[in-house]
C-alpha cells in the first residue's frame, strides 16, 4: 500500500490560491487605509454645508454670505495647492500629509468660538490651506508609489473616501449640532483631524527620496509650464474646476430649499437625507475598473450625463425627487472627480505633484466661483436660476472630455 501522508499536501493551485487571497486581502486593506486617510483629510470641508441654515442664523447673515464663508476653505484649499505644485519636489510626502492634518485641527477648534463672519471665513481658509496640502501630497505619494496598473484604483479608494467624508461627516455634523450645539460639533472635528494625523503615522511609508537626477530637471516654473503646455492635462485641469463649481452648487444651497416650503424639513432629517451619498461610496470605486473597460472619455461622458439627469429632479416640490436627485448628481460628479483624477495621475508622467497641485487648485477654485457665482443667483433669482448655472457647469466638463488624450504615441484614453 502506498505510503499517504498524515496531512494533506498543498498542491501548486492550492499555493496559488491562498497567494491570490492574501493578495487580494492586501489591496482591499490598502485601499481602506487610501480611503481613511481621504476621509480624515477632507472631513471638515463639506460637513459644515449641512448645518448652514445653523450657522446663518447663529450670524445673522443671508444664505449667500453664510455659503461664501463656509465654503472660504476651497480659497485657501487653490492657495495650497499651487504652493505644493511649486515646492513639492522639496517635500517629504509623509511628513507634509502628517503635519498638515495635526496642524488642520487648530483652526477647527478656533471656529467654535469665531466672533463675527470675517473670522469664520479666515478660520476656514486657514483650515483649506492644510486640508489642500495632505490632500495633494497624498496624491502625488499614490502617483509616485504605486505602478501605472494599480493608479486609478488607488486614486478611485481616495476619492471613494472623500465620498465616505461627505456622508458621514455632514450626518454627523447634523446630529452633533442639533443636540450638543455648534460649539461641540467644531470641538468634535478637531478630533477627526487628530486622528487622521495618527493613523497617517501609522500607515504611511517614508518614500524614497527623489533622485538627484530628477530633482536637477529644471525649476518649478518649468515643471508648472510643462503641464500647462499639455493640452489634454489643461483640459483635465479646466474639467475639475467645472465639477467642483457644479458640486458645490448643488449641496450648498439645497440645503435651504429642503428646509423651507414646501418641503421645511429640521436639521436632523437634513442630515439623514445626506445618505444620498452612501450609493457613491459603492459606485465610484469602480471608476477604475470602468476606464479600464471603456475608458477615460466615455466614462466621464457618462457619469457627467447621469449627474445631469439629477438636476430635473432637484427643481421638484417633493422630498422624494429631490433625493432621487441628489443621488444622480452625487454619483455623478465623484465619479467624474475619480476619473479625472486618476487621468492626471497617468497622463502626468513627470513631476506628478505639480500636476496634481495645479488640478487641486483649479478644482477648488471652481468650488470658490460656485460659491460665489451661484450664491448670488440664488439670492436674487432663486433655486431655478442656480440649478440652470449647475447644468452650464456640466455641460462645460462634457464638452472638455473630448481632449483627454495621452499624446505620448502609446495610447489614447
Amino acid at each position: 500500500m502506498p505510503y499517504q501522508a498524515k496531512y494533506p499536501t498543498v498542491g501548486p493551485a492550492g499555493r496559488a490560491n491562498r497567494s491570490s487571497e492574501r493578495s487580494q486581502l492586501a489591496f482591499f486593506m490598502r485601499a481602506l487605509m487610501i480611503g481613511l486617510v481621504a476621509f480624515f483629510t477632507l472631513v471638515d470641508l463639506f460637513a459644515t454645508q449641512a448645518i448652514l441654515p445653523l450657522l446663518t442664523k447663529a450670524y445673522g447673515v443671508s444664505p449667500g454670505e453664510m455659503g461664501l464663508a463656509v465654503n472660504a476653505t476651497t480659497l485657501g484649499m487653490a492657495i495650497a495647492s499651487l504652493g505644493v505644485a511649486f515646492f513639492s519636489r522639496a517635500i517629504d510626502r509623509r511628513l507634509g500629509i502628517l503635519v498638515s492634518l495635526a496642524l488642520l485641527a487648530l483652526p477647527t477648534l478656533l471656529l467654535a468660538h469665531a466672533p463675527d463672519l470675517s473670522t469664520f471665513a479666515g478660520l476656514r481658509i486657514a483650515q483649506g490651506l492644510c486640508m489642500a496640502s495632505a490632500f495633494t501630497l497624498t496624491l502625488a505619494y499614490l502617483g509616485e508609489n504605486y505602478s501605472a496598473r494599480e493608479t486609478a484604483g488607488a486614486f478611485a479608494a481616495y476619492i471613494t473616501g472623500n465620498v465616505a467624508s461627505n456622508l458621514f461627516g455632514r450626518l454627523m455634523a447634523a446630529g452633533v449640532a442639533d443636540h450638543f450645539g455648534l460649539v461641540t460639533n467644531f470641538y468634535v472635528f478637531a478630533g477627526l483631524n487628530l486622528a487622521g494625523a495618527i493613523l497617517v503615522y501609522f500607515t504611511i511609508d517614508r518614500a524614497p527620496p527623489m533622485p538627484a537626477a530628477a530633482a536637477k530637471q529644471g525649476s518649478a516654473f518649468d515643471a508648472l509650464a510643462m503641464h500647462l503646455r499639455d493640452r489634454a492635462l489643461r483640459a483635465s485641469f479646466m474639467i475639475g474646476f467645472c465639477i467642483l463649481f457644479a458640486f458645490i452648487g448643488t449641496f450648498t444651497y439645497i440645503n435651504f430649499i429642503l428646509v423651507r416650503p414646501p418641503i421645511a424639513v429640521g436639521m436632523m432629517t437634513v442630515g439623514f437625507i445626506y445618505l444620498v451619498f452612501a450609493p457613491s461610496i459603492v459606485t465610484t470605486p469602480l471608476a477604475g475598473g470602468a476606464v479600464s473597460r471603456w475608458g477615460t472619455r466615455p466614462t466621464l461622458s457618462g457619469s457627467l450625463g447621469l449627474a445631469g439627469l439629477g438636476l430635473p429632479l432637484v427643481l421638484a416640490p417633493r422630498l422624494e425627487a429631490v433625493v432621487a436627485g441628489m443621488v444622480l448628481i452625487g454619483v455623478g460628479t465623484f465619479l467624474a472627480q475619480a476619473v479625472a483624477t486618476g487621468f492626471v495621475g497617468r497622463a502626468a508622467t513627470k513631476d506628478r505633484g505639480a500636476a496634481s497641485g495645479i488640478y487641486l487648485a483649479s478644482y477648488f477654485c471652481g468650488g470658490l466661483a460656485g460659491t460665489a457665482v451661484l450664491g448670488l443667483i440664488f439670492d436674487h433669482f432663486g433655486w431655478p436660476a442656480c440649478v440652470l448655472g449647475i447644468a452650464v457647469a456640466l455641460a462645460a466638463a462634457a464638452f472638455l472630455t473630448s481632449r483627454l488624450t495621452i499624446e505620448s504615441g502609446r495610447m489614447a484614453v
